[in-house]
């Protein structure tokens, strides 16, 4: 069988055969091998210089695992390549590792691919023995989130891990910082060359016995071009006249091996010949499509001839199963065939490679010999056939590009219309859905294509309101409902049973959740949606109830608890929701954040174990990380710091490197952790990488909460400038969309901060703010801390600004840690401590340790 799932190509996770009697070249496994003291070897040069041999007779005796994935131009999506490199890891990892990446592999979409690329590395990172990772052909990957997200892996790669590149050009990413670092080796061209004694080597062990002037005239000839060497070989063994032969190597390397295909060819017996034509259009191949594709019944004799004459037919398997045609070759022989007849280029990839791919299952092969057989017709066909394929893998590139490509020729249906547009709004490319959907729109208004759009009215309901949605134009939304919802709602299950969140902690950070804009008009279309879902019969569906989940968040975040609760509840009672870790986990996370803010920190942690055991059940471990951030920002607020940092350490998290989009949530956890030890430079540091890590990225809900945590931070250490301003950049998003919990469930120091704010606006009566925050909002936020017992006194003034060490002590002071406590935790000795406290108390004014809190607690920017 070929595919392990439908998507997967087995071949392209395999390590290639390596002929018996090559040369062994030990320079150049030398250099690979000593490349492997770093993290990365390059190995870039033109087709035919023996790249992938080179590693691949490299791989075989090599003390490190190797995991190899041979790339083409359909894994320019991200999606694709990155599954693609799970499985190669699961193919050839242990089996500790490929359990643990198994669940894992089924979840990578586009949307998810940071997600994936760090459950990755802190599965490698877990991993005792050292694995190699094989990217061959690099050269067909041009898109550049690929290249950027392939940059992020490598800077993370743990250090007993390796990545070997090979390509025939430059690799397209910047790789310079690990050239500095001594972390890279590159195999260039001329290393690859062939030298003299290995061209005579190689002549000999292929049977060929040359004088010694032949020899030195073809490695002059060849320039040790090992394709060259090759193709020469086969044209001699059938050649006495070795001068006129060697003499025709004149020119570029494209015009050497035409050359010598063509000698090669014109010896070959006319079946051998129409076999290669017919079979040129396959990128990989075997016996039975090979013979379901030309109605032939001696393809597997066929193939073996091939392989024993070395007529660069390459075994991708170890049973002769699959083969491909070394990339020169079949260039040359498609060029060949395109050449003779047109019209046969088009009937084999048509007629032939498209039927046979498609009675074997693999429809995404099938579609892509028909658009290159340009039988769009049939493409669009089997498009639609694909389309649930497609969207679960989430490869929603290659699905528009496949679709693109056949509309540029015929007029498609209205149904393959509408998931180009669905695929659109997927990605976030709303333009373009709005341009599909106008399209859709004007068909339906036409008498003649009417009747075809009618069974698509689910779908088009579903496009336009999310379109009206995402772009606010929300009187619009209540006006296209009350003209479309005439009788019972067609049913869609693509669209309405469709996984929306595969890696946010809340609903409400997704686009799908409007990345955390609230307001009336999205509450009321939010529930007017769910009554249309629920009177329809869609109580149950994805849709509806992830609507329902981000209207509870939506309540929890201007705190009306008991409505959040309520939605709670019924998104828990769903069998539906307790299946869809998008949602489940969401659902315990409000619900844990909930009993915190009521102080039932038992329960609130009771929420998290659910949620943990379902990740675990359902093997989709990439959500235990936001649920052990989520955990240890409970400790925090318990005042917890041993237990909040033991969670946080399990996270493996880096505060050398810019953190992935994805992991806002553990970064901004990790930051609150290392302000509650003191260490407020390193938390305002890692605050700045994740900031500059969501500059393109409209997430309210983010954006605000790293501004507070932020504005904490430089409060705490004394920064009263730099707090109010940073506070003030989350209160102008706050303000613009009523956020309260945000600010309130940071407790009494936020509540300290606010009252600063407040004065500071109404004595200096700002007028230079834009946007502005009002009082009012303020004051609001201000009423909804629980009340203090101790009325506000008069605060001293310190003699000398507290230093960040000396601030850190005083709180540890707070918690009553003895003196030897305070030594152990800040590595200090005892004697050290005493001099901090004598300083800390000259700065207060005081004399002792008792003083020294009472006057701690009335001074703002320390904890009580």
């Amino acid at each position: 069988m070929l595919f392990s799932e439908p998507i997967l190509l087995k071949t392209k996770i395999r390590l290639p055969v390596v002929k018996k009697n090559l040369i062994i070249r030990e320079r150049l496994l030398d250099s690979l091998e000593q490349g492997m003291q770093g993290r990365m070897v390059t190995v870039c040069a033109p087709a035919g210089s023996g790249k992938s041999t080179l590693i691949a007779q490299w791989a075989q005796s090599a003390r490190i695992q190797t995991s190899w994935v041979s790339l083409d131009e359909r894994d320019n999506d991200i999606a694709r390549f990155w599954r693609y490199v799970l499985n190669a890891y699961i193919e050839t990892g242990p089996s500790s590792l490929a359990d643990s990446l198994s669940a894992v592999g089924a979840l990578v979409s586009g949307s998810t691919v940071n997600a994936i690329i760090d459950t990755l590395l802190n599965e490698l990172a877990a991993t005792q023995d050292p694995i190699a990772l094989v990217l061959d052909d690099y050269h067909h990957i041009e898109k550049a989130e690929i290249h950027n997200s392939l940059s992020y892996y490598i800077e993370y790669l743990p250090s007993h891990h390796r990545i070997i590149i090979a390509s025939r050009g430059e690799i397209s990413f910047d790789a310079a910082k690990w050239l500095a670092r001594g972390e890279r080796t590159d195999i260039g061209m001329q290393q690859l060359h062939f030298t003299q004694e290995e061209t005579h080597e190689f002549c000999r062990s292929a049977g060929i016995y040359l004088e010694q002037r032949h020899t030195r005239k073809l490695f002059e000839k060849t320039e040790g071009w090992v394709a060259g060497l090759q193709l020469a070989s086969i044209s001699l063994q059938a050649q006495q006249d070795m001068d006129r032969i060697i003499a025709g190597f004149d020119g570029s390397n494209e015009k050497v091996s035409s050359y010598l295909f063509q000698e090669v060819l014109d010896k070959l017996p006319p079946g051998v010949t129409d076999f290669l034509l017919q079979t040129s259009v396959f990128e990989r191949m075997d016996a039975e499509v090979c013979n379901q594709a030309f109605k032939r019944s001696d393809s597997r004799e066929m193939l073996e001839q091939l392989r024993i004459l070395n007529l660069f037919v390459i075994p991708l398997d170890n049973h002769n199963g699959w083969f491909r045609y070394h990339s020169l070759f079949a260039e040359f022989l498609k060029n060949r065939l395109r050449s003779r007849s047109r019209e046969q280029w088009l009937k084999y990839h048509h007629a032939a490679a498209s039927q046979a791919f498609a009675a074997r299952g693999m429809l995404d092969k099938a579609i892509d010999h028909a658009i290159a057989g340009e039988s769009y017709k049939e493409a669009a066909e089997r498009l639609e056939q694909y389309i649930p394929d497609a969207l679960k893998q989430g490869e929603l590139a290659s699905l528009l590009e496949r679709i693109q490509a056949v509309s540029e020729h015929i007029p498609i249906p209205a149904s393959l219309l509408m998931y180009q547009a669905f695929a659109h709004l997927l990605l976030g490319q709303m333009h373009f859905s709005a341009e599909t959907v106008e399209k859709l729109e004007t068909m339906y208004e036409q008498p003649d294509t009417a009747a075809e759009l009618e069974p698509l009215q689910g779908g088009m309901l579903f496009l336009q309101s999310n379109l009206l949605f995402y772009t606010g134009r929300y009187e619009q939304w209540d006006s296209f409902v009350g003209y479309r919802l005439q009788g019972v709602l067609p049913e869609d299950p693509i669209f309405y049973n469709f996984n929306y969140n595969m890696i946010e902690p809340l609903v409400r950070r997704t686009a799908f959740g409007l990345k955390g804009i609230l307001s009336a008009d999205t509450e009321r279309i939010g529930q007017r949606f769910v009554s249309v879902l629920e009177q329809h019969g869609w109580g149950q569906s994805l849709i509806n109830l992830y609507v329902v989940q981000a209207l509870s968040e939506g309540y929890y975040e201007w705190n009306r608890q008991s409505d959040s609760l309520q939605l709670i509840r019924k998104i828990e009672q769903s069998d539906r929701a307790r299946q869809t870790a998008g949602l489940f986990i969401p659902n315990r996370i409000t619900l844990s954040r909930l009993y915190a803010a009521n102080g039932q920190y038992q329960k609130a942690h009771e929420a998290i174990d659910e949620a943990v055991q379902m990740a675990d059940q359902k093997g989709e471990y990439h959500w235990l990380y936001p649920l052990r951030a989520s955990r240890a920002h409970l400790y925090v607020k318990e005042d917890n710091l041993a237990e909040a940092k033991a969670e946080i350490s399990r996270l493996r998290l880096s505060d050398r490197i810019q953190p992935a989009s994805n992991r806002w949530t553990e970064y901004t956890v990790y930051a609150r952790v290392l302000t509650a030890q003191g260490k407020t430079t390193e938390a305002l540091r890692q605050l700045e990488f994740i900031k500059s890590s969501i500059e393109q990225d409209p997430c309210f809900l983010v954006r605000t909460e790293i501004s507070v945590v932020q504005s904490l931070a430089e409060y705490q250490r004394g920064n009263r400038g730099a707090a109010m301003q940073l506070l003030h950049e989350a209160l102008v998003i706050g303000e613009s969309n009523g956020y309260i919990r945000s600010f309130v469930d940071e407790g009494i120091q936020m509540k300290k901060l606010l009252q600063m704010y407040a004065e500071h606006r109404q004595r200096e009566a700002v007028q230079n703010e834009s946007p502005s925050v009002s009082l009012a909002y303020v004051q609001r936020l201000l009423e909804c801390f629980p009340q203090q017992d101790n009325p506000s006194q008069p605060q001293p003034v310190l003699v000398e600004p507290l230093t960040e060490q000396e601030t850190f002590i005083l709180q540890l002071l707070g918690q009553g840690a003895p003196n030897k406590q305070i030594a152990a935790k800040l590595a200090l000795k005892e004697g050290t401590v005493k001099v901090y406290l004598s300083r800390i108390y000259a700065k207060l004014g005081v004399s002792s340790r008792t003083q020294a809190l009472a006057a701690a607690r009335e001074l703002d920017g320390l904890a009580e």
